[in-house]
């Protein structure tokens, strides 16, 4: 097409009986090509059907399609497509959950990341969950919409949700990757759900960075309050660990890294050291850590090290 250096690409082809849109991505150099492309198709009251599509065939592909599926939907609002057509086109997929997990048992989650990110991209109307309060039977459409609205309500604590996706991790700045590590920490201490966890941190794809989600771990409990943060982070650490997404190099990285900055910590933390020696004993005991790391933790000593 000549336009690959543009990252994207829309393709039209024919689909059963009559002209469909087959694939859907988006670049920052075809936004407009494809908004011509769309309003010569005289959609009328089909327009519905882009935005349904385009997150049909982002679900079956890479985080990097569904990071383009995204851009493209906030790109057509008010030019191709309205917020109550993209409103529509969730609404039948929330609908078609029971069928969209028999190919993508990962349906309701990926679907609930992209109401949070249109919602936050203003790509569908603020009041998108709200209008569901009370009235949702399906057990897949439940999971979906409360995984939206845990990412919008991790949205007070960060800028935008732009990052939902976690894409091209490997070429992303260290400072937007730690802040994808502390986004899927905190969906995590709201939400309980370690498999997502998981499933998030796998999706990064920068497996030799592991250590900084212990780090942030474990400064996220020192900083935090009460003791569900102490024991959940735990129960994450020990997937992971058990699960070789981290490995032991990197969970001795990320605890020798608070060690190390622990004196720091305290001056706004004053209480770090012992919530440090507790973590770091329940680690231990759970099999997360070796003797040596345990013992090697300056809280261990009244703050000596």
């Amino acid at each position: 097409m000549g336009r690959g250096d543009a990252g994207a690409r829309l393709v039209v082809g024919q689909g059963p009986g009559r002209g469909r849109v087959w694939g859907v991505c988006a670049g920052p150099a075809l936004t407009c090509w494809a908004q011509a492309l769309l309003r010569g198709l005289n959609l009328g009251s089909q327009k519905h059907a882009v935005p349904s599509l385009a997150v049909a065939l982002a679900l079956e592909g890479k985080a990097s399609h569904r990071e383009l599926t995204s851009r493209l939907l906030s790109d057509l609002v008010g030019r191709v497509v309205s917020p109550e057509d993209i409103a529509w086109a969730f609404d039948k997929m929330l609908q078609d959950l029971p069928d969209l997990i028999l190919d993508t048992p990962e349906a309701p989650q990926m679907l609930g990341q992209f109401i949070a990110r249109a919602v936050a991209d203003h790509a569908l109307p603020l009041d998108f969950l709200e209008r569901y309060k009370g009235r949702v039977d399906c057990e897949h459409a439940r999971a979906a919409l409360d995984r939206a609205a845990v990412l919008l309500r991790i949205k007070r604590d960060v800028n935008r949700l732009d990052n939902v996706w976690g894409v091209g991790g490997g070429q992303r700045p260290v400072k937007h990757l730690v802040k994808e590590m502390n986004l899927l920490l905190r969906e995590y201490l709201l939400s309980g759900e370690v498999s997502e966890a998981e499933r998030c941190l796998r999706a990064l794809e920068v497996p030799h960075f592991h250590h900084e989600l212990v780090y942030e771990a474990v400064v996220m409990v020192l900083e935090g309050s009460g003791d569900a943060p102490v024991t959940m982070m735990v129960t994450l650490l020990k997937v992971l660990w058990e699960t070789g997404l981290v490995t032991l190099d990197q969970m001795n990285r990320g605890f020798q890294r608070v060690y190390a900055e622990l004196g720091d910590i305290s001056l706004d933390v004053p209480l770090a050291h012992g919530l440090l020696e507790r973590l770091v004993e329940l680690c231990f005991q759970r099999g997360i850590i070796t003797r040596a790391l345990r013992d090697a933790c300056p809280a261990r000593y009244g703050g000596a090290g």
